[in-house]
């Protein structure tokens, strides 16, 4: 399993001794958990330039994070999760994301991930939910594996993209269609994160702290009870909703699992917003002695740049409450709703990249100093508005053509 001639990621495989007592943050206790997290927004702030040097969320302020107790949100409740609505859930990733937007969107993914995870069957769950409350893991899923069925299981390659979360993981979720059947197959495989090789990719302008590498896996083993076939889990339909009774789980993943990450946008969109206005009232420009906190230009900006992450943040929370009640649909009716969910979604998060570029584009040269957080923030979302979820193109020409009656032509509904 080896991978030659590669660098290997320097990650932190969680051991028993680093996870925190049950009892940590109790599950019912959810002002405690946001005094904890609001806590954390200027450790993260500080922390951001170090965690971006070293290309993966800080090592401390992610045991912190940690000790909160979020990543219970979406575990069930038989396990001591607290099975939240998401749409509360906005509440505890913004301020990690206003302190650093690539720490955030790791840490909502690796607790969206918990969902995917309760639909796995219930042996996979009872030896992660059942010993450790929940699970630190990405879900990779381009370019997919391939499974082949041997008894008992299933032999797995792969080498998959993106693996958000991996730097701090104990188990790795991975997509890859079974070979033989009539067509393609689907599903995604649970596998402890010691078997997984993580080579040293994740070089990027922007989200540089996510450490988001690739993971490779070759002819390794996977028993039957560690895999979920994906295609019910589009529809909210997967084994979960069957488990449990909580509407959580009969969910549609993909607006669901797009509104969480969108956080992050909001998250950069807001940070950058206070960063700008407390500069304005110290900073002139060349020719003027005025601060430019008293120049209407400023003024305009600053505003517009305020109400535009305000109306993004209105329509994740939309976004969050229409995906609530897709549970409740089925076939066309919901996969409409599913499209059309998926649009207002990229619309926001392009909405945070057009306020975050209207503050900087007006902000100097002293804006694009590397001392300077304003500069990361906008490296940071413009890689997370380039993520295929957040494609304005792809997900308005889905909406368009739903709007007309034609069928999808993106999987990615």
């Amino acid at each position: 399993m080896t991978v030659h001639a590669e660098l290997k990621a320097d990650r932190v495989i969680p051991t028993k001794a680093a996870w925190p007592a049950k009892d940590a943050a109790p599950a019912s206790d959810l002002t405690e958990m946001r005094t904890r997290i609001a806590a954390l927004k200027p450790v993260l702030r500080a922390r951001a330039a170090h965690a971006e040097a070293q290309r993966r969320p800080d090592d401390e302020a992610w045991m912190a994070i940690r000790d909160t107790g979020i990543f219970r949100a979406f575990v069930p409740k038989k396990y001591g999760g607290l099975e939240l609505d998401p749409r509360e859930f906005v509440d505890l990733v913004l301020p990690l994301s206003e302190g650093c937007p690539s720490t955030g969107w790791v840490a909502a993914f690796c607790v969206e991930h918990n969902w995917l995870l309760a639909n796995f069957p219930e042996q996979a769950q009872d030896e992660t939910f059942g010993r450790q409350s929940y699970v630190i893991a990405p879900a990779v899923t381009v370019p997919p594996g391939k499974a082949r069925p041997v008894p008992g299981g299933f032999r797995l390659d792969g080498r998959w993209r993106w693996g958000t979360g991996i730097m701090h993981a104990d188990w790795v979720i991975a997509s890859a269609f079974i070979e033989g059947g009539n067509g393609p197959d689907m599903a995604m495989f649970l596998m402890p994160a010691t078997d997984v090789d993580v080579p040293d990719t994740w070089r990027m302008d922007g989200m540089a702290a996510t450490g988001s590498h690739d993971l490779v896996v070759r002819d390794l083993f996977v028993p039957e009870h560690r895999m979920v076939r994906s295609g019910p889990m589009r529809d909210g339909r997967g084994p979960a909703s069957k488990f449990y009774t909580s509407p959580l789980y009969r969910m549609p993943m993909a607006p669901f699992l797009a509104s969480t990450a969108a956080i992050s946008a909001i998250g950069a969109a807001k940070a950058t917003v206070e960063l700008t206005r407390e500069r304005l009232g110290g900073h002139t420009k060349m020719g003027s002695d005025a601060k430019q906190s008293e120049k209407p230009a400023s003024q305009l900006r600053l505003a517009r740049a305020e109400t535009m992450t305000r109306t993004a943040e209105l329509l994740i929370r939309d976004a969050l409450a229409a995906t609530w009640a897709l549970g409740d649909l089925e076939g066309p009716a919901q996969l409409r709703g599913r499209i059309a969910t998926r649009a207002q979604i990229a619309y926001a998060v392009g909405l945070c990249r057009h306020a975050i570029l209207l503050l900087c584009e007006a902000g100097g040269s002293s804006v694009h100093q590397l001392d300077n957080p304003l500069q990361r923030m906008l490296r940071d979302v413009n890689v997370i508005s380039s993520h295929i979820v957040f494609d304005e193109d792809v997900a308005f020409e889905q909406h368009g053509r739903s709007m007309l009656g034609l069928p999808p032509n993106s999987m990615l509904v």
